[in-house]
Order: structure tokens, then sequence, then C-alpha cells
């Protein structure tokens, strides 16, 4: 008699964070299709409105989901939750899934010495020009992963692995807001001031992020993002386009 077949497994993981989340964990490397998978989930349980769902924040390779359960049996009620979610995956996500319902974002990046002071130190890093170094920053999309470190601030990859550079050993205690630095073959854009342990490479002039906007953020997860090199003076037109 033939062994009966066994139900494959789901392509996630499911595990409580504290008594308010639930991670859902979809691999273990930061990679552009893990990424997707991760935003595609949280596209999904929106739509689904499961009640006691208070957030759903996607990052790398993980989707936090966050809850509040109504009424004082909360044990079924997290069992309800689960299943509920279990199965919103298992109808919408297929194992080989990267559907993504982002937006493609264009932001504008001065990489002139004024805006860029770190071009140079990576260009000599990486063997490259820095016409080449801009060129492998700017030639193609990348990839929204996550906001994160500050409000509105995007981690963006992966790019070339001829720009794989790690940290500043020492970290700066203040950058302008809109710089635009990178580590680790990704880019991250500091909406505001702030310290800072990335190489600036540039700078835009558009705000990521406005506590009174609808949405508050420029950008999202599951974004994609086009830079376009710009020159200084038309980098300062834009910014006093904004003012």
């Amino acid at each position: 008699m033939p062994a009966a077949t066994q139900p494959a497994c789901p392509p996630w993981t499911l595990a409580p964070q504290g008594d308010r989340c639930l991670i859902l964990t979809f691999g273990d490397t930061i990679d552009v299709a893990i990424g997707r998978r991760c935003t595609a989930a949280a596209w999904a349980l929106r739509q689904a409105d499961i009640e006691g769902i208070t957030d759903i924040v996607p990052a790398f390779t993980t989707l936090a989901v966050h809850f509040q359960l109504p009424g004082a049996d909360s044990r079924n009620g997290l069992s309800r939750l689960v299943d509920e979610i279990r199965q919103v995956l298992t109808d919408n996500l297929a194992e080989d899934s990267t559907a993504t319902h982002g937006r493609l974002v264009e932001i504008p990046v001065c990489y002139e010495t004024e805006y860029g002071p770190d071009l140079t130190d990576v260009a000599a890093h990486t063997g490259l020009s820095t016409d080449e170094v801009i060129r492998l920053h700017s030639e193609q999309p990348c990839y929204v992963f996550m906001l994160g470190f500050a409000p509105g601030a995007p981690y963006v990859g992966v790019h070339d692995i001829r720009l794989d550079i790690g940290r500043r050993a020492t970290p700066r205690t203040r950058l302008p807001a809109g710089s635009v630095a990178i580590a680790n073959r990704q880019t991250i854009i500091y909406p505001n001031a702030s310290p800072g342990g990335w190489h600036i490479i540039g700078a835009t002039p558009v705000t990521l992020f406005n506590p009174a906007g609808d949405p508050p953020t420029l950008l999202s997860p599951g974004d994609m993002l086009q830079f376009i090199p710009v020159s200084a003076k038309e980098f300062l037109a834009i910014k006093g386009s904004q003012s």
C-alpha cells in the first residue's frame, strides 16, 4: 500500500513575538524575491481586514502582525486569528509568488561633492570611478524593503555586487536631511537630520516624511525606486519648489 502523501509545508513560519504580535518569516537572507513575498503577504492581510489586527509591518525577511484581541476569551481569539492568517496566506500567496503592489517612484539625487562627501572614498574602495559608482547606483530601479531607523527612512536594494561596502568605521553624529547613503549593497535615505554610519554619496531635495501628509511617507515597502542624477542647480530648484 503506498504511503500517504504528506501536505507540503508552507513557505513561511509563524511565531509569537510577545503577547500582542505575531512574526511571519519568509526567509533568512536579504533578497528581493523574499522581500516581495513579505509585502505581498502584507497586502493580502490588509485586504482581508481580519478582526483584531491593528498593524502590519513588513521588513526584509519577516512580517510583523500586531493585534489586540476583542472580548475576554483571548485564547480562543488567538487561535481564530492564527487560523485566519494561515488561510489568507494559503489562498493568496503561492510558493513562488513575487507579486508586488508597489509603485515606481523617481527620486532625484545630486552626487556632486558638496552633497556626496564619501563618493570618492567609495570609488577608491570599490576600484571604480565616481562616474561608475553613480551609474551603478542609478541605472536600475531598486526595491524598497522596509521603512525604519527614522520615520519614512527607506532601506533599498539590493545593489550591484561591485557596490558592496561595509559601514563607516566611525559614524557621523549629524547628517543633513535627504542624505543618500550606501552600505552592504543597500541604500538608505535620511529623511531628517540625524546620526548615521553609512557612506554618503549624494542627497535628494525631496521630502520623504511629512507627519501632516496622507500618507505621511513618500515611499512604502514594495515600491520600486529609481534614482535620477541631477546637478546642484537642479537640486536647489527642486528644493526651492517644495518650500
